[in-house]
């Protein structure tokens, strides 16, 4: 099945509604927990089309906007122990082309943090299209993802009692609803 045979398919350029979507992830902590975090700080577009092939989207995340719920372990993820947000305060993500993977889709994207691109699979669902009470028209994705920081120079050993206070393996959670832009 093409993106275009899926019920209410629009082709068109979408603007990613921050309010509404959220980019968190959930690490290891001490190994007998997880903890999860958030970025608040979400832009970016995707471009919809019928051939799915030429689909893109293009996402900037604010790393200085990170959010775990606990101050001092957000100011400690900003600082050069991780995401070393003076030098480096955003994540990207720029993809196109989609495929069929089972009973969704997949981006083969590149994520570049702290400076080091490498091709991240994103697996998503497609939510739907629909009208919102304001005119416009809105679409909705869900998708994961797995990265292993230290790829990406996140490099920090933490470790307390002979236990590494954080994992490697970073799950990657999205909720992300987008507007067609007007005109479209």
């Amino acid at each position: 099945m093409t993106l275009a045979q899926l019920p209410g398919f629009i082709a068109g350029t979408w603007d990613i509604d921050a309010a509404h979507s959220d980019i968190g992830f959930t690490v290891r902590h001490m190994v007998v927990s997880k903890v999860k975090g958030r970025f608040d700080g979400v832009t970016g577009h995707l471009v919809t089309t019928d051939d799915p092939a030429q689909a893109s989207v293009a996402v900037d995340i604010d790393l200085r906007t990170i959010n775990t719920y606990n101050e001092h372990r957000d100011n400690h993820l900003r600082s050069a122990d991780f995401f070393e947000v003076e030098t480096y305060p955003e994540m990207t993500y720029r993809a196109s082309g989609v495929r069929a993977s089972g009973d969704g889709y997949v981006l083969d994207g590149e994520l570049t943090l702290k400076g080091v691109t490498k091709v991240v699979p994103l697996h998503f669902e497609l939510n739907g299209f629909g009208p919102d009470p304001y005119g416009g028209t809105r679409v909705g994705f869900s998708g994961t993802t797995e990265i292993n920081r230290k790829d990406f120079g996140v490099n920090f050993e933490g470790v307390q009692n002979g236990i590494a206070v954080v994992g490697d393996k970073i799950t990657v959670h999205i909720e992300l609803e987008a507007v067609l832009r007007a005109g479209e």
